[in-house]
């Protein structure tokens, strides 16, 4: 399957420089840009791409609303948006994870990890810059809506959400809890329905908020 990527940057200097990464990918091609927020709306809704990478701040409307629009809780059919700035304010990142977004990136993070992330978005996880991931999490202490208790999951459900939340992938949570890929991905679809979740990022901060990872 060739992922469908848009992209949405008021930079046209970033946006060429992303074009050349992914299209250089042989199982990803750029089917749309954006210089603004409203125009990634758009575009976003209607060529339903595989992902989206927003920039932050853009001229008419920022990132995290045009997130929002297209991948938070209240769209039915939610889109998988990738945040890529320079900047990593908590406030940020808080506000693109609770808007819906599956990733955040530093623009400086390489081609190497884009890539990564936008693979990762496609195959319905998610990637965080390793340079925030654990200071962001520490930091989520109020929850969006009332989340169940811990006792709601069970014990090896628990050792999966740990494992999450430190930002194993699902072979290395297979690894080292010495199961198989189903086995983890049977836990983990298990879990997103006890907690309420939509992806892998709502169940790392439910962990950090929980107060499990301390």
């Amino acid at each position: 399957m060739t992922i469908r990527v848009l992209i949405a940057d008021d930079q046209e200097m970033v946006r060429t420089g992303f074009r050349m990464i992914i299209d250089s990918q042989p199982d990803m091609e750029v089917v749309g840009e954006a210089a603004d927020g409203d125009r990634a709306v758009r575009l976003a809704r209607r060529l339903r791409p595989e992902v989206c990478l927003f920039d932050i701040r853009m001229p008419r409307m920022d990132g995290l609303e045009a997130t929002r629009l297209v991948a938070g809780p209240e769209v039915p059919d939610p889109l998988r948006v990738v945040i890529v700035t320079t900047f990593e304010m908590d406030e940020y990142v808080y506000g693109a994870l609770r808007g819906g977004a599956t990733g955040f990136l530093l623009k400086d993070a390489g081609p190497a990890l884009l890539v990564e992330a936008v693979r990762a978005a496609a195959g319905g996880g998610s990637l965080v810059s390793p340079s925030i991931t654990v200071r962001l999490l520490e930091r989520l202490a109020v929850p969006a809506r009332p989340a169940p208790p811990r006792d709601a999951l069970t014990g090896r459900e628990l050792d999966v959400v740990r494992l999450v939340a430190r930002g194993r992938t699902n072979d290395e949570i297979a690894a080292e809890l010495f199961v198989s890929l189903s086995t983890v991905k049977t836990h983990l679809g298990s879990v997103q329905r006890k907690l309420g979740a939509r992806n892998r990022v709502e169940i790392a901060a439910w962990a950090w908020e929980s107060g499990l990872m301390r």
